[in-house]
């Protein structure tokens, strides 16, 4: 999405709302260079993902992977979770913004994009887990079996 909306894209831009929504309608080099950057952003953190599963990112530095992934996780969890909270907390009328809300976003972010954050988030750090579990029964010794008598 973020790439069809720096191309000029405007299906469901109208769900994103704010100042995200002004920029990318308004455009723009500094709005195109942001989306890029944004979406290179998304597809270093997807390779990363994608590092800690397949084949090819086991010739990738290992601690570096599984650091760099770890961090990502739980920034992406604790980011994701905090907007699900907070927007979910607004929505219920548990908090009171002192400005004025656009509910038809906040409901999109809550239930999609900020969801989707956290969601990403977490897959992130449970592959990261089965990539050091993968690895701690590679490396545990075996014992020798005994045999009955």
């Amino acid at each position: 999405m973020t790439i069809y909306w720096t191309a000029g894209g405007t299906a469901l831009l109208r769900t994103v709302g704010g100042r995200f929504e002004d920029a990318a309608t308004s455009g723009g080099s500094a709005v195109v260079a942001l989306g890029l950057a944004t979406a290179g952003a998304k597809v270093l953190a997807a390779l990363l993902a994608l590092a800690l599963v397949q084949p090819w990112g086991q010739r990738l530095p290992r601690r570096a992977v599984t650091v760099a992934a770890a961090a990502a996780g739980v920034v992406l969890s604790l980011y994701g979770g905090a907007l699900v909270v907070v927007g979910a907390l607004v929505l219920a009328g548990a908090i009171e913004p002192a400005g004025a809300v656009d509910r038809t976003a906040l409901r999109w972010h809550v239930g999609l994009w900020d969801l989707w954050f956290l969601a990403w988030g977490l897959l992130l750090l449970l592959a990261v887990w089965a990539r050091r579990t993968r690895a701690n029964s590679s490396t545990r010794p075996t014992r020798p079996v005994r045999k009955a008598q």
